[in-house]
Formats: C-alpha cells, sequence, structure tokens
C-alpha cells in the first residue's frame, strides 16, 4: 500500500493541532501555578530614590460606583464602576518600601493583567498566557497560591500560533480580563466558551477554592464559529464576549467585539441583546474592544465610531440614551487595538464622562456632559505623527491625566524601542465648563500601563523603561509623578529584561497602599515593610 504524502505545512498544523489540544485539556495538570511565590528572572529593586521635598498631600475627587460593585474601587481592572483608575490611599513613598515579584504559571508564563481586592484584604488576579487564563487567590503578606481556578483556551491564541502572529492574541480583549468583583466578593466575568460565570470563594478545613456560584450561557445571543483546534474551517461569524458589568439595578451588561450589547437578569436568567449599528445588510458595524462605564443612572459604551448611553427598560433591553460620534481617522495606529478610541470611557465628577478619539495628527481628549451627550471640549495631545493610546484616562475630580503609547505594539512584538515617543498629559475642565485646559506635560515613557492615581497622596503612578544599547538591556521601573506638576518624585526598578515589560496590565493600590503591577511573566508587588 502506497504511502499518504503529506504537506509540510499540514505536518505543520497537525502538530499545532494536537499541541493546542493538549493546552486545552492536560496541559493545566503540569502547568500548576506554584504555592510558594517563585521570584521573577532578572528582578532587580535596587536604587529605589525619592524626592524629599514633595509633600503629599489628598487630592479631592469622587468615585461613580453603586452597590452591585465592591467598594472603594476594589472592584475592575479601572478601579470603580466609573473607570476614574484612581484609589483613595496614599500608596508608596519615601522610606520603608520593599518589592517582591512572583513568576505565575510553572511551564508556560502567565501575564497577571487584572487585579481586584476582596474585602479581607486578599488578592484577586487574572493572569493569562497561551493556555489560557487563570485566576489566583494570593495571600498579600506571602504573595502564596491560596487557590486558582483555569478558564478555557481562548480561540484567538490558536489562531496566533497556527498564522505565527502574536498580535491576533494581543488584539483580542475578551475571556475575562475585563472582570468584576461584587459586593459580595464573587467574580463575574464571560469565558471563552461564551458562558457567564459567577465565581465564590470559600474556605473549607483551612483550604481555599473557588467554586462556580452561577454560570449562564450566552452562545443562543453570540455568533461563535471560531477558528479553534476543535473547529478547523469556520463558515460564519466569530464574535467573543469582552466585558461584563453590573448597573445599579443589578443587571449584569456584557459587549462583544463586533458590537453586541446585551443584559443578564441573574434573578432570572433572562437575556436581552442588540447590536450597535442595528441589523440588515445596510448598516454601519461597529467593534468594541474596551471595556464601558456605569453609574447610578446609565452605561457608557464606546465603539469604534462613538461614545453612547444606554439604560435598561423595564424587560432589561439597552435603550439608547444618546450617541456621539467622534473622529475615528483614517486607520488604526501603532499603539492601539483597532481604529477608533482606544480608551475605556471614564466617567468624573457628577455628570461629565471623557475618552479620547483616533484623530489623525494628533489624539484628542474629548469631555462630554454625560446627561445628554453635549460637547465640553476636544484638546489635541501628544507630538504631530506620534500620538496614541489604549489604556484609559485617569479621572478625578476635573482632572484628566492620559499617556501616549504610540510606537508600542507588544511585549512579543517590540524591536524599536526608539519608536516608543512618549509623554503624559494632564487636562483639566474649567470650572465654569467653557472649555478645557492642559496643566501639565511630562517626556515620560509608558507604553502600556494602566497607569494609576493614588488620591491620597496625589502621586500619579506609571511604568516606564530605560535602554541600555550596549547591554541590549531594558530596564523597567515604576514611576510617582506629582499630581499637581508632572514632576517624578519617586522611582522603583522592578528589573530588567522581558519578564518585566508590562504588556498592556494595570497598576492596582490595594486597601492598606500597596502597590501592584501585571508583567509578562507574573506580577510585582510594593509592600510597606514589616518587622
Amino acid at each position: 500500500m502506497p504511502k499518504t504524502k503529506f504537506s509540510r505545512g499540514y505536518k505543520v498544523l497537525l502538530v499545532i493541532i494536537v499541541v493546542m489540544a493538549a493546552l486545552a485539556g492536560g496541559w493545566r495538570y503540569i502547568d500548576r501555578e506554584l504555592t510558594q511565590p517563585k521570584p521573577l528572572p532578572g528582578a532587580s529593586a535596587a536604587g529605589i530614590s525619592w524626592d524629599a521635598q514633595f509633600d503629599p498631600a489628598p487630592v479631592m475627587g469622587q468615585f461613580n460606583t453603586h452597590g452591585f460593585l465592591a467598594p472603594d474601587a476594589n472592584g475592575t481592572m479601572h478601579g470603580d464602576g466609573g473607570q476614574s483608575d484612581t484609589h483613595a490611599v496614599a500608596g508608596p513613598f519615601g522610606a520603608g518600601w520593599s518589592v517582591r515579584t512572583r513568576t505565575s504559571g510553572n511551564g508556560m508564563p502567565h501575564q497577571c493583567a487584572t487585579f481586584v481586592h476582596r474585602r479581607d484584604g486578599k488578592v484577586v488576579a487574572m493572569c493569562g498566557g497561551l493556555s489560557g487564563f487563570r485566576i489566583v487567590l494570593l495571600d498579600p503578606a506571602t504573595l502564596e497560591l491560596l487557590a486558582s481556578h483555569d478558564l478555557p483556551i481562548r480561540p484567538s491564541a490558536f489562531e496566533a500560533v497556527v498564522k505565527r502572529d502574536m498580535g491576533i492574541m494581543m488584539n483580542d480583549s475578551s475571556g475575562g480580563a475585563y472582570l468584576f468583583l461584587d459586593a459580595a466578593d464573587r467574580v463575574v466575568l464571560a469565558n471563552s466558551r461564551w458562558v457567564l460565570q459567577r465565581l465564590a470563594m470559600r474556605e473549607q478545613s483551612g483550604h481555599w477554592h473557588f467554586t462556580v456560584d452561577r454560570e449562564w450561557d450566552l452562545k443562543p445571543y453570540v455568533p461563535h464559529d471560531c477558528l479553534n483546534w476543535n473547529n478547523l474551517f469556520p463558515s460564519s461569524e466569530c464574535d467573543k464576549v469582552t466585558s461584563v458589568l453590573p448597573d445599579g439595578s443589578g443587571y449584569y451588561w456584557w459587549t462583544t467585539r463586533n458590537g453586541r450589547l446585551g443584559t443578564l437578569d441573574p434573578r432570572t436568567g433572562r437575556v436581552r441583546v442588540i447590536r450597535l449599528g442595528g441589523t440588515g445588510s445596510r448598516v454601519q458595524r461597529e467593534e468594541i474592544q474596551n471595556s464601558f462605564a456605569v453609574d447610578s443612572r446609565a452605561v457608557y459604551v464606546i465603539s469604534d465610531h462613538a461614545q453612547y448611553a444606554f439604560a435598561a427598560d423595564a424587560n432589561g433591553t439597552p435603550q439608547q440614551l444618546w450617541r456621539s460620534p467622534y473622529d475615528r481617522g483614517s486607520a488604526r495606529k501603532i499603539g492601539s487595538i483597532n481604529q477608533g478610541s482606544g480608551t475605556t470611557p471614564t466617567l468624573i465628577g457628577a455628570d461629565l464622562i471623557t475618552f479620547a478619539d483616533n484623530a489623525d495628527g494628533r489624539i484628542n481628549v474629548v469631555v462630554l456632559d454625560r446627561r445628554q451627550g453635549q460637547l465640553i471640549c476636544k484638546v489635541p495631545v501628544f507630538a504631530e505623527g506620534a500620538s496614541s493610546t489604549d489604556n484609559s484616562m485617569i479621572g478625578w475630580g476635573r482632572s484628566i491625566i492620559l499617556e501616549n503609547n504610540a510606537g508600542y505594539t507588544s511585549a512579543h512584538q517590540q524591536r524599536d524601542w526608539r519608536a516608543v515617543r512618549g509623554g503624559m498629559v494632564r487636562v483639566d475642565v474649567r470650572a465654569d465648563r467653557s472649555g478645557c485646559d492642559v496643566v501639565w506635560t511630562s517626556p515620560i515613557k509608558s507604553p502600556s500601563v494602566v497607569s494609576k492615581l493614588a488620591a491620597g497622596s496625589g502621586i500619579v503612578w506609571t511604568y516606564s523603561f530605560e535602554r541600555d544599547e550596549r547591554r541590549d538591556e531594558t530596564r523597567w521601573a515604576l514611576v510617582g509623578l506629582d499630581f499637581n506638576t508632572g514632576r517624578p518624585i519617586m522611582r522603583i526598578p522592578t528589573g530588567v529584561g522581558n519578564a518585566f515589560d508590562n504588556n498592556w496590565s494595570s497598576i492596582s493600590l490595594a486597601a492598606d497602599g500597596t502597590l501592584y503591577l501585571g508583567v509578562t511573566q507574573g506580577l510585582v508587588q510594593v509592600r510597606r515593610n514589616t518587622r
């Protein structure tokens, strides 16, 4: 019998299928999370410095949240329901602070992108990698693993391997990164199998574990014919659930990459869904890549075409309150995921909302009155031809702080570090609402981090790097800026090399002031020294 001849490409694809099937199944038993913390390779916290002349002082502002989210801005990647990227604590400053690191995964690295904080101080982190997302519960005093919960591998991971393009995976915001912690310390997310889950953490006989408290299947409402190891020839639409948040009535709102917006009533399981741009063959399709914001009145969703406000009717169906188109530019820029705003919208004060557009040349900080969507101001920021962002701004009081991500791709793709132009800006809304003004600009290079404001001290925390071209090394450090002036007032080195690239992860501040930072192979913790 003659031997069957297979092309080299077919053999490679066969190997990929086998490997990804293993990742989807048995690999998790090998790649378990280590119980005891293992430091990241290249960790170096030597040389912490600060400006002794800086006088920490609180900055006044307000959170936008409600009783269905964890209190004290501990519930989302961006803190509160208004996505302010602000924590009320003072955080690190001066002497008496130390840096610790923890490797995530034990075979394939996992990047810890999202942090939320339980009422008892325990840290919940979402750590993702090629083999899927993993939720971990950590002891903040020791960084010891208390429990972990693995989520399904994402279709984009398989597609990235098949097409040898890590950008496919990096440009996918679905699968659980935009989770939230509710007021009962339960994690709510939508996984990559189109299942919305609510996970509880329980202690039994001295051991912690995650349990599925409730779950709801969204596949009947979202097209899910995606390329994957077990679906090699998709023939219809592949859409992915990106973000979940509760509104002030307790509905779980969720969005998809292809512009679907839905609600789920966790009390009844009833689902309602609409699609931005409407239905039919001659409609304008819109994407939603970012998370969204909520207050007690409405839900604020930004697509790659417009900023929206919605509220649920008596049946839970999303009803549009207003729509405000913005300048989406002529193309996607390096430093953003798609051709549209790279920011999750941020609520500021009692009735304002802000986001960045994607205008050619220079992007704009846009501020609207969120009651009706009227324009308050539109301020161009950063350098002409080098102006882009894919991170939400800090919004506190009447102030907006935004970083420039132009020139950065990802930790897996970045080759030219000179292309990272950098820059951070503070824009304030005038008290009389007549416009907005640039208060300060900083040249700091902060290529991808979700920066945070420690409102208790007036320090803006971001993440920067320095290049040693002779050694071909990238040295990373947390940098604190003075909220009032933009001047650097504290620098905390973290480590050297790719393991310390932040790669679009977030900074988070716990109630005791401890700072957490996600990096490609795990996390960094900056904690007050204890005797």
